[in-house]
């Protein structure tokens, strides 16, 4: 029996939270091709015969311009202190940039085996994607370096056979049947602000939050009531959008998704937007939709 923990860490749009999907065969973090996605960290738990994995999924390490910004670069470099293994993952597309150099050396003085996933190999040349391997080789120290594709699932059963052998540990932290850290209502929130983000475009997903006000389970139905959040009264009329058809279509669209959280049950959801100006700088306003773990404001 082996087991521990593993940090994913990157920058925005990198593949982390699609990484943890499709290692754990199910969707426990919401995903989107929009930078910024994932606000949270995320655990997600791998359990097989003979090991369980605790992975962190965690916000992209960004250059950040509001107190949300700052909450989620810590939040992210906060996890991997301690860990077994740190999956630091890249766009093969772009490969490892000037701005990765600043971030590793801070992944690196943790002290933990640092793994390079070279991700979304599927849409590189051979050519490009050797290129990539030889410099990040040439110009790190890390502990492996393994190309994959989140996408896709290639190269993750490697991926996992060579995390096993860093493994110490022989406890199981999490009982067998558990696969995520997050409550119910922390889920349903992210599905319906995950909805959000695919539908609506320019700044307007990034300037969102969402909060669940109460949840009936019923026999044959669930009832939920729950908050957008937006900071400008424009947003919210685009939110909504004319005669409420985006709203709707948000609505309906997490209301499928929701579903599959209650065993298919009919979902009833009523969604209300209300205006919070400059609720991401507010650390109140943060601690309240649970982005800021630090002291409440007064």
């Amino acid at each position: 029996m082996k087991s521990g923990f593993i940090a994913i860490l990157g920058k925005p749009n990198a593949g982390k939270s699609t990484l943890l999907n499709a290692i754990l065969n199910e969707k426990i973090a919401i995903t989107t091709q929009k930078a910024q996605t994932t606000r949270n960290a995320i655990l997600g738990i791998l359990n097989e015969d003979d090991y369980q994995i605790v992975f962190i999924d965690t916000p992209g390490i960004h250059e950040a311009k509001t107190a949300l910004g700052a909450y989620m670069n810590k939040e992210a470099l906060a996890q991997a202190e301690g860990v077994d293994i740190i999956y630091y993952i890249v766009d093969g597309q772009k490969g490892l940039q000037n701005d990765d150099k600043q971030i590793l050396e801070r992944v690196f003085s943790y002290g933990a085996p640092v793994f390079l996933l070279m991700n979304k190999i599927d849409e590189l040349s051979n050519d490009l994607l050797i290129k990539r391997l030889t410099y990040a080789q040439s110009n790190y120290d890390f502990a492996e370096i393994i190309p994959i594709s989140a996408l896709n699932k290639d190269n993750l059963d490697e991926l996992l056979k060579t995390s096993k052998e860093y493994l110490k540990d022989d406890v199981m932290y999490y009982p067998e049947d558990v696969k995520t850290n997050l409550n119910r209502d922390f889920r349903i929130a992210e599905i319906i602000r995950e909805k959000i983000i695919l539908n609506m475009y320019e700044e307007v997903p990034h300037l969102v939050a969402c909060k669940v006000e109460e949840v009936k389970e019923l026999t044959s139905k669930v009832q939920i009531e729950a908050t957008i959040i937006c900071n400008k009264q424009t947003h919210k009329g685009m939110i909504i959008g004319k005669k409420g058809s985006m709203l709707k279509k948000i609505n309906d669209e997490a209301s499928k998704d929701i579903s599959e959280l209650f065993d298919g049950k009919k979902i009833i959801l009523s969604l209300y937007v209300k205006v919070e100006e400059d609720w991401l700088n507010s650390q109140k306003q943060l601690f309240d939709l649970g982005y800021f773990s630090g002291d409440r404001d007064e």
